[in-house]
């Protein structure tokens, strides 16, 4: 199979989604009105609720959501073969994840910018929402830890990625003023900071940085640890525009040029794929396709953190309803094509069969190593760049989005302890949440040693609690177009699709877990697993009772609640 092929129908697929079924949705569905007045300016504050550009807010959408996991996810699941990852993918990007996150932030943006968490309270109850809180928290927890080690594997795997993933923060920096203090063009903006980004990458090739065994009293993978933990904590309390818009939108760019370069180092190169397209001799102990393709691609065809992103940060700052159909849809397109990139990367990156399965020889191998690697052998034989620059660039590349990713959710994690303070009448200022996440995510990180293991340690956890989540935002979305008469279809059919395979993944991953006799991962999976049963009944009962009232005015949108809601 040649993989210029696979690629094509892969671009078109989304291309067709974006053109055609999110205008669907967009007019037919969720009548995006542009006379609507968004939170972003009736709340307007300069901190979180900011109007902004729809393709700066884009960028801090997109590369917020990515992150690794499109790139790990896919990067592991090919070892079921090529098809069922690509089907997928495609799929699931332009009708899963496409309206989930679109559904997510116009129900968020007709809502005062809430939360899903706030939402779950006012669509399905009190008793779903405080339980919709847990879910969303052990999500958070698992990306903020794990995120973190894989950003500081990268870091030590490929120190040529050391110098423009930390001097990304500088080039954000100066963009944000540019921007918005000195109002100079956008254009020319992205061209400085594109430009200044690709120049550190060669800087970074050039001299590449390994720390020493000991660093301030630290090993390196301790220190960088620390060093992200106290970056994520700054950059979470920062006004927006300062550096989570500047950084995410010159992230977005960077990854498009990324992943053009890759495109057309196929193009040019046309590799083959070399793994087969069904494995049918998979690795000794290389659990079953069904239910597991779907929750180790989350990221990349439908996920519940994108919901979370969508409501918790970007639809404070959707300048016109409108936007919508490019910040949200055309955001789980960007990450659909990094996670086709990603399946072209870990299957024709290789020179023979034999190649690709000497490192598909256990299940969990592969992932980010193996993008990296086969992503840097296709720019090399396609464009002729030298491999280690090639390498660089699909480091950084990882690096950069998974930090957005982190930083991202460390503030989220803090909007949800704060609305889960107001539960209990306790006010938590912006610091002290902050620093609550930092303990929480540090001590899970550390909890199996100073080197991070604790960080991968609830991770096997994450798909599944992650399509559990877009299973439950999705009930949301479907109660609100119930209550509104408009057709529930496009959310329902998702729904029911993900509820039930991320269910199953559960349920099977709570007899391995008892087999492993893994105590700690196997109570969580029992919370997580109740919690999800308890908001889908109480979502089912919800959506019965918005069917058979009367429908609700659009107006209802513009209810008022105190500013404390603001999460």
């Amino acid at each position: 199979m040649n993989s210029l092929v696979l690629l094509l129908i892969g671009v078109a697929m989304m291309a067709g989604g974006y053109f055609v079924y999110a205008r669907y949705l967009s007019e037919r569905v969720f009548r995006l009105d542009p006379a609507y007045a968004t939170p972003a300016h009736t709340l307007k504050d300069g901190i979180d609720y900011v109007p902004t550009n729809k393709f700066v807010l884009w960028g801090h959408h997109f590369t917020s959501v990515a992150g690794a996991a499109p790139i790990v996810g896919p990067g592991i699941a090919v070892i079921w073969g090529w098809l069922p990852a690509f089907l997928w993918v495609t799929l699931g990007t332009v009708f899963f994840a496409g309206m989930h996150d679109l559904g997510a932030l116009w129900a968020s943006a007709r809502n005062r910018g809430q939360s899903m968490g706030t939402l779950s309270g006012r669509y399905i109850g009190p008793r779903g929402r405080n339980l919709f809180l847990v879910v969303i928290f052990l999500l958070l927890l698992m990306v903020i830890a794990a995120f973190a080690v894989v950003i500081k594997d990268l870091l030590i795997g490929t120190p040529s990625s050391v110098i423009p993933a930390w001097g990304a923060i500088i080039v954000a920096l100066f963009v944000g003023q540019m921007v918005y203090r000195w109002k100079i063009n956008l254009a020319l903006t992205t061209v400085i900071g594109v430009t200044a980004l690709y120049a550190l990458i060669l800087v970074g090739d050039r001299f590449p940085i390994e720390l020493a065994d000991s660093t301030l009293g630290m090993a390196p993978g301790t220190f960088w640890i620390v060093a992200l933990f106290l970056y994520a904590g700054v950059a979470s309390l920062l006004p927006v525009w300062v550096l989570l818009q500047p950084r995410d939108y010159i992230n977005g760019v960077q990854l498009f040029i990324g992943l053009g370069i890759l495109y057309g180092a196929v193009l040019i190169g046309t590799p083959s794929i070399v793994a087969p397209a069904i494995n049918d001799n998979v690795p000794e102990g290389t659990p079953g396709l069904l239910p597991l393709l779907f929750v180790t691609i989350a990221c990349g065809a439908i996920s519940g953190f994108h919901g979370m992103v969508s409501s918790g940060t970007s639809s404070k700052q959707l300048d016109s309803e409108p936007d919508a159909r490019f910040v949200g849809y055309f955001g789980a397109v960007g990450e659909g094509l990094l996670a086709l990139g990603a399946i072209i990367a870990a299957t024709a990156g290789f020179r023979t069969l034999a190649d690709w399965e000497a490192v598909y020889s256990a299940f969990g191998n592969g992932g980010v190593g193996a993008f990296v690697d086969g992503g840097g052998a296709i720019v090399e034989s396609g464009l002729g760049l030298p491999a280690s620059l090639s390498s660089t660039i699909l480091a950084t590349m990882a690096v950069l989005f998974a930090a957005t990713t982190m930083d991202t959710a460390v503030r989220l994690q803090r909007f949800v302890i704060q609305e889960a303070g107001e539960l209990v009448q306790l006010k938590i200022g912006k610091g002290i949440a902050t620093a609550l996440v930092l303990v929480a995510g540090l001590g899970l990180t550390f909890s199996q040693g100073a080197g991070g293991e604790g960080g991968m340690r609830i991770w096997p956890l994450f798909g599944t609690t992650n399509q559990l989540l877009a299973a439950l935002t999705l009930s949301i979305i479907t109660v609100i177009l119930l209550r509104k008469r408009r057709n529930p279809w496009p959310a329902l059919v998702p729904l029911a699709f993900v509820f039930v395979v991320s269910f199953w993944a559960a349920i099977v991953q709570l007899g391995d877990l008892y087999e492993a006799q893994d105590w700690l991962l196997l109570g969580i999976d029992v919370v997580i697993i109740v919690a999800a049963v308890w908001v889908a009944f109480e979502a089912i009962i919800s959506m019965r009772k918005a069917a058979a009232e009367g429908p609700e005015d659009d107006d209802a949108d513009l209810f008022t609640s105190s500013e404390s809601d603001r999460t």
